[in-house]
């Protein structure tokens, strides 16, 4: 956390700057969002395109490029750390799926959060629909089946 927070600490208090950089460069997006899919994919492979096809990271990257929303995505960040009411509890069931290279703790989750279905994954990581989708689809579906039921 130490290290690997400094992403959220730019977006939320400086979220302009940083689109301002990433949309003029092509290759500074292309950096930006390449260190994330390298850090937060399954730290068993070397590269990220290892985890992830290299056409579906530039397709990734394209549509924050072509789309312009490099800085609307990086503003959220900055609008939940300043509105003072963020996270807003909801009761609403949730589904959790946390897989091995990604964060997630229940204690504070349940916090804001009506948790109906919580799974654990030895694989994968933060972009788990597309490195370990087939994982991702029955977990989605069995949080579903449970509120059927």
């Amino acid at each position: 956390m130490s290290e690997g927070n400094g992403y959220f600490q730019i977006q939320a208090t400086r979220p302009q700057t940083l689109a301002y950089a990433l949309a003029d460069s092509p290759a500074g997006q292309l950096a930006w969002i390449v260190e994330k899919f390298k850090e937060w994919t399954n730290s068993g492979h070397a590269l990220p395109e290892d985890a992830i096809s290299r056409d579906e990271i530039l397709t990734d990257v394209s549509v924050y490029w072509f789309t312009g929303t490099a800085g609307s995505s990086a503003n959220v960040y900055y609008e939940s750390m300043h509105s003072g009411d963020w996270p807003i509890p909801s009761g609403v069931p949730t589904g959790v799926a946390v897989f091995a290279e990604d964060i997630a703790i229940r204690r504070y989750a349940e916090r804001t959060n009506n948790i109906v279905h919580w799974s654990d994954f030895e694989t994968g990581g933060h972009f788990a629909a597309l490195e370990t989708p087939d994982l991702l689809v029955r977990d989605i579906r069995a949080f579903f089946a449970s509120l059927a039921a």
